[in-house]
C-alpha cells in the first residue's frame, strides 16, 4: 500500500534481479587501475618494487574510497587480462658489474675439479 501511494501503479512491477552483486568499480576506475598496473609502483612513493593484490586493494581504497577483498582484486586483474605470473623484480640498487665480479671469483681448484668431473661423467 505504501509503495502504491509513493509511486504509480505501473511501477509496482517486480524489479529485475540478476542475482549478482553490483560491480563496485566503474569502467573509468578500472581503466585507471589498469594504467596503474602497467606503469608499476613508484619506489619512492609506494615503497614497492612490484604490485601485489593487497597493495592494489589499498590503492583502490585510497583513490576511490571503495573497499574490496584481495580476491576481488585478483578477479579484476583477470578480467583486465593481467597474468598472475610475473618476472622476478629487480632491486633498483642492483649493480650488474658487482654481480659479474662475484661470479668470477670461483677458486681455480674448484673450476678444475668441475671440469674433470664433466670429463669422467658420460
Amino acid at each position: 500500500m505504501h509503495r502504491y501511494n509513493e509511486i504509480a501503479l505501473e511501477d509496482l512491477k517486480n524489479q529485475l534481479n540478476t542475482g549478482l552483486p553490483p560491480r563496485k568499480l566503474t569502467p573509468d576506475q578500472k581503466a585507471i587501475i589498469a594504467d596503474l598496473v602497467c606503469q608499476g609502483p613508484d619506489l619512492e612513493q609506494h615503497k614497492l618494487v612490484r604490485w601485489r593484490l593487497v597493495d592494489l586493494r589499498d590503492q583502490i581504497h585510497q583513490r576511490f574510497g571503495i573497499q574490496v577483498h584481495e580476491r576481488t582484486v585478483g578477479k579484476l586483474m583477470a578480467r583486465l587480462n593481467f597474468s598472475r605470473v610475473s618476472v622476478r623484480p629487480i632491486h633498483p640498487a642492483q649493480d650488474p658489474a658487482t654481480q659479474e665480479a662475484h661470479k668470477k671469483t670461483l677458486p681455480s681448484w674448484l673450476l678444475q675439479l668441475s671440469q674433470s668431473t664433466r670429463a669422467i661423467s658420460p
